[in-house]
């Protein structure tokens, strides 16, 4: 299939075949897909929560409402925003180009001063506002690529974040739930993998100057 064929096979899966799983190399594409998403100014604030243990899925059932897709999918994949984002993340960033490239200090200061001084800025909200658009990002990308690789999913924003981060425990790892993408493979009796897509035309949407 052609990319744009895989974008219209992918919908949002309502119910995954349960006794499928993802292949850990269908697993690792999607850690190092996330890993390579693009973000703003090269920070990697975010975080990827991979849940796979079906008891610890069972008990978010409540937190998401009682949608399935949590529990019934090979892996539940939980977006994350760090609840701090200071000088430390700067400098550890500037401290990975500085070993990776070998970019002498003297290039990269100036640089550094000036993401600092705009962090320190951002206020609290700002700042949860700017990390939460940047986990939207990830999401796009995962997405995608779970199209190409031919893994269901299913991107959910109705859940309880702060249910889920004291079930999970992600508050003790500083860090507050955004998004969840469960990922698996679609039961053959999922009614909604057959619905045609239902989009305005390509003329509709897109603008050419």
């Amino acid at each position: 299939m052609s990319i744009i064929e895989k974008l219209q096979w992918r919908y949002a899966t309502k119910k995954f075949d349960s006794n499928k799983e993802l292949s850990n190399d269908k697993l690792q594409t999607l850690k190092e897909a996330f890993n390579l998403t693009a973000l703003s100014y090269g920070l990697q604030t975010l975080k990827l929560v991979v849940v796979k243990d079906k008891t610890k899925r069972e008990a978010l059932l409540p937190c998401a409402f009682g949608q399935r897709q949590v529990i019934d999918s090979s892996h539940l994949l939980v977006l994350c925003i760090q609840s701090e984002i200071d000088d430390k993340d700067v400098d550890n960033h500037f401290d990975n180009i500085k070993n990776i490239r070998e970019t002498p200090d003297h290039i990269l200061d100036p640089f550094k001063t000036q993401m600092k001084s705009t962090i320190s800025s951002m206020s609290l909200d700002r700042k949860v506002d700017w990390a939460t658009r940047q986990a939207y990002i990830a999401l796009g990308n995962l997405m995608t690529v779970c199209a190409v690789e031919c893994i269901d999913s299913c991107p959910m924003e109705g859940f309880k974040p702060a249910e889920v981060d004291k079930t999970l425990a992600l508050d003790e790892l500083g860090l507050n739930s955004v998004l969840l993408l469960p990922v698996g493979y679609r039961a053959e009796d999922d009614m909604f993998s057959t619905f045609k897509k239902v989009r305005k035309t390509v003329s509709e949407t897109v603008v050419e100057l």
